[in-house]
């Protein structure tokens, strides 16, 4: 965690946390895509506020699931049902654990309480959650519509990463506390929302990330909205393309400051009018994960992708994935190299070549930048 919220950074919920109350955590990923006919920041906030509520809207409706993780308990908190009818509205929300196996790894812990907080750790009880949204509907098909334009289009697409953090006393009644989630969840999503209407340029989106702060002396548990990939001295103002694209202070220039898939998006915007998908890894260790996604952007797009995770920066120039047994490889260049195209050199000294899953550092996360050719339909 950082070691405290930065002023900028959109605040989401303060969290009550007693003694031996529950501590519910769902966790999740919102797709946000859309279209946009020219690339002006004007037309893109627009069709951000668009895409927020239809998203809001989902949130609020019958399609929203919640799977108790390590359970078979899933929740449609909008309309009532579950797949366990012995635990009803009325039941106290403790009643939950007696379908969990609990077994929590150390990311949790490490987390939402500090090693040395031993009595925390020993009286909070927690219910990590999976946020979903049903694909399936019971409305009758209806036919395709499908309508032809010839121009060109940015299409943007990105996952907002949910993290959202609830405590609440065992006796509470099940039914108030679906409602306390979906409320919470909300939230989250209006706090996004400023956060990447704050920091938007042009095409150019943020990736707010979750951050969960337990305050010296207090018994608060504060979530902020943090924009993924920014420095702490770069949220009021983003500091030679970078400082054109009124990203960076003209004393950027020249300097040895680093730049992340963040900036490598808003330079490829502003010198080439390029578009691309941030892609958030929450752990090195999720990479593997990413095959597909992976695979078909190099089949589809062929540009190399940007990736920047803890302190250190690669370029992902392919990979090798295996769709049936899930064993990925990439090929992976080192950025940080200068000299001659000398490819014997690049080769003997490892700038270039396969590497394993075990490359990455599994505790960090990875913001990974995906250039996006521009289409016309």
């Amino acid at each position: 965690m950082r070691p405290g919220p930065a002023p900028a950074a959109a605040l989401t919920d303060v969290v009550i946390l007693e003694a031996m109350d529950i501590l519910f955590r769902i966790r999740g990923g919102l797709d946000l895509a859309f279209q946009l006919g020219t690339t002006d920041e004007a037309s893109t906030k627009k069709a951000l506020g668009y895409v927020f509520s239809d998203l809001a809207n989902k949130l609020s409706s019958e399609f929203l699931v919640l799977r108790i993780c390590h359970s078979s308990v899933y929740v449609w908190p909008n309309n009532g049902m579950t797949t366990v009818p012995e635990l009803t509205d009325e039941s106290a929300c403790k009643e939950i654990t007696r379908f969990i196996q609990f077994d929590q790894d150390d990311e949790t812990k490490r987390k939402l309480g500090k090693k040395k907080d031993k009595k925390l750790q020993d009286t909070q009880q927690i219910v990590n959650v999976d946020l979903m949204l049903e694909m399936t509907s019971s409305l009758a098909a209806l036919a395709p519509v499908i309508e032809r334009e010839n121009k060109e289009h940015h299409y943007i697409n990105m996952t907002l990463p949910v993290d959202v953090v609830v405590s609440v006393s065992p006796e509470e009644t099940w039914g108030k506390v679906q409602n306390l989630l979906v409320k919470a969840i909300h939230g989250q999503l209006n706090d996004m929302e400023r956060c990447i209407m704050k920091y938007v340029k042009g095409t150019s989106i943020v990736v707010p990330e979750q951050f969960h702060f337990m305050l010296p002396g207090k018994n608060h548990l504060v979530t902020i909205s943090y924009p993924t990939g920014i420095s702490d001295d770069q949220l009021e103002s983003y500091r030679k393309a970078l400082v054109d694209a009124g990203d960076k202070p003209a004393e950027f220039v020249g300097s040895r400051q680093w730049i992340g898939s963040i900036e490598v998006q808003l330079v490829l915007n502003q010198l080439f009018g390029i578009t691309s998908k941030i892609l958030f890894v929450r752990q090195g260790s999720e990479l593997a994960l990413q095959g597909r996604e992976l695979a078909n952007h190099f089949k589809t797009e062929g540009t190399p992708i940007m990736i920047g995770g803890g302190v250190l920066a690669h370029t992902i120039l392919g990979v090798a994935w295996n769709e049936i047994t899930g064993q990925i490889k990439y090929l992976i260049l080192d950025p940080h190299y200068t000299g001659g195209e000398d490819l014997h050199v690049i080769l003997e000294k490892g700038l270039c070549g396969w590497k394993g899953p075990e490359f990455w550092n599994k505790d960090a996360y990875y913001n990974l930048c995906l250039p996006q050719r521009p289409k016309a339909i």
